[in-house]
């Protein structure tokens, strides 16, 4: 165990040295917030993919796996199939309008209120993105090396905290590249070959499992449905998502790049469940799913192998939180503050500032928060319920209003936390009535509102 301890330490410190180099990158605010706009085609891909496959997708799709099989993979996919329409689809208009934050869009399209009401469900959805992937970190941390919780929380997160708040995209895009590979070959190229070793290869997987374990419906219609509507919209109007998309040197970059990225998070969500099935196998009588990575990961390998593969887990979880705790911090500075500050811009100094801030914040959340897959889906269903209508209506449809939008905004909001309360997390009936509600209320409010056709600003 020392020397699996002493390989993530070293991981840790080789992410505080790249944070430190990126610090001398970003000598700018445009620098610090989207790298310049300057990332190339591998640095883009690298940074997309390492955005979205944080530590839900690692713990939560292994955990599916566990107990659903092969269908565990619709997390991934559906995350995966976003980041293709994406960049496919969005980033060329996204590119043209030089913004920093989703939120501006609606104020070319609406006004400065639509703005600040959109701006506190990102700032929310933001932060617990970090959140989710900061207390992933956590329960690794702990089940692995038996620390305590919050001092594994501090550990890992705290690590995340410094690089990003030094350094911003630039460091985030450099510590993406190395967590990109490390949890490439981590994963890929070790545990999951090490895993179907145990079992007896895949023959010997589907001898030992029900025929429902490679059903990819297994997890049922409803829940793969709901996971569409939830991740994949959602991917398509999260700040964190966005901000990479920004970071392009080009369309063609954007387009091409991008759209690799979202084909690799497929393929690593296919690895990630089986990785699953196969624990299911070797740890039967698992008493908790969450700890399938975890747990596999004790069984399976032996030392120093384990601690890569503990680095290639905890590389897939900084790279979501970074990506959290940025976009937190840019839509606190970009779209908050100026207006306390009479529209006066930030500084790079505030950025920093502002973004080590939100870190501490992020940390005090992960100390009471305990379900990962719980975490997201509450955390992607209020952001699709409430910015998806009136984000699509502000680039598509001329007749919408500043009345319709803020009115989507907060019923669509409030009705998916209702039933969230009401009928659970798991249920899809949340994102449903949510989409459902705001959808009617955007329409029936920018019509009965009557103000003048406005052309769209952001095509």
């Amino acid at each position: 165990m020392s020397l699996d301890i002493v390989v993530v330490l070293l991981y840790a410190a080789s992410m505080l040295a790249l944070g430190w180099y990126g610090m001398h990158r970003a000598r700018t605010s445009e620098e610090y917030l989207i790298a310049g706009r300057n990332l190339g085609p591998w640095c883009y891909m690298g940074t997309m993919a390492s955005t979205v496959l944080g530590g839900a997708c690692t713990v939560g799709t292994m955990r599916l796996g566990y107990v659903y099989g092969i269908s565990g993979v619709w997390l991934c996919a559906t995350l995966g199939l976003g980041i293709i329409a994406l960049n496919l689809f969005l980033a060329k208009p996204l590119l043209k309008l030089k913004i920093f934050t989703v939120t501006q869009v609606l104020e070319r399209r609406y006004n400065a209120v639509a703005r600040q009401a959109s701006a506190a469900i990102m700032l929310a959805y933001s932060l617990m993105i970090g959140v989710i992937s900061t207390l992933a970190m956590g329960t690794v941390l702990q089940v692995l090396f038996e620390w305590p919780f919050l001092l594994s929380i501090l550990c890992g997160g705290g690590v995340v905290v410094a690089y990003s708040s030094i350094g911003g995209m630039w460091s985030l895009t450099l510590t993406d590249i190395v967590q990109f590979v490390i949890k490439t070959v981590g994963l890929m190229f070790i545990l999951l070959p090490i895993c179907l070793y145990r079992v007896g290869a895949w023959d010997a997987l589907m001898a030992q499992l029900p025929a429902s374990a490679f059903s990819f419906t297994a997890m049922g219609y409803d829940t793969i449905i709901s996971y569409f509507l939830i991740y994949f919209f959602g991917i398509l109007i999260g700040q964190d998502i966005w901000q990479r998309v920004f970071t392009a040197r080009s369309e063609h970059v954007a387009k091409y790049a991008g759209s690799a990225a979202g084909v690799y998070c497929v393929i690593y969500g296919l690895v990630c469940a089986v990785i699953g099935m196969c624990a299911r196998v070797i740890i039967p009588d698992l008493t908790d799913p969450n700890n399938t990575f975890a747990a596999i990961t004790q069984t399976a390998l032996p030392p120093g192998i384990r601690g890569l593969v503990i680095a290639a887990a905890l590389a897939a979880m900084m790279s979501t939180a970074s990506a959290g705790l940025l976009a937190a911090s840019t839509v606190l500075t970009q779209d908050l503050l100026p207006t306390l500050r009479n529209g006066k811009a930030s500084s790079l100094s505030m950025n920093r500032w502002c973004t080590a801030l939100t870190g501490l914040a992020v940390l005090a959340i992960a100390c009471v928060v305990t379900d990962v897959l719980g975490a997201l889906t509450l955390t992607y269903n209020l952001l699709v319920a409430g910015m998806l209508i009136p984000l699509v209506g502000a680039i598509y449809w001329k007749r919408a209003t500043t009345a319709g939008a803020i009115a989507s905004m907060s019923l669509g909001f409030a009705t998916a936390l209702v039933f969230m309360i009401k009928d659970g997390l798991a249920a899809a009936s949340p994102i449903y009535y949510g989409l459902s509600v705001g959808l009617v209320s955007f329409v029936v409010v920018s019509l009965a509102a009557r103000q003048p056709v406005v052309a769209t600003q952001t095509r």
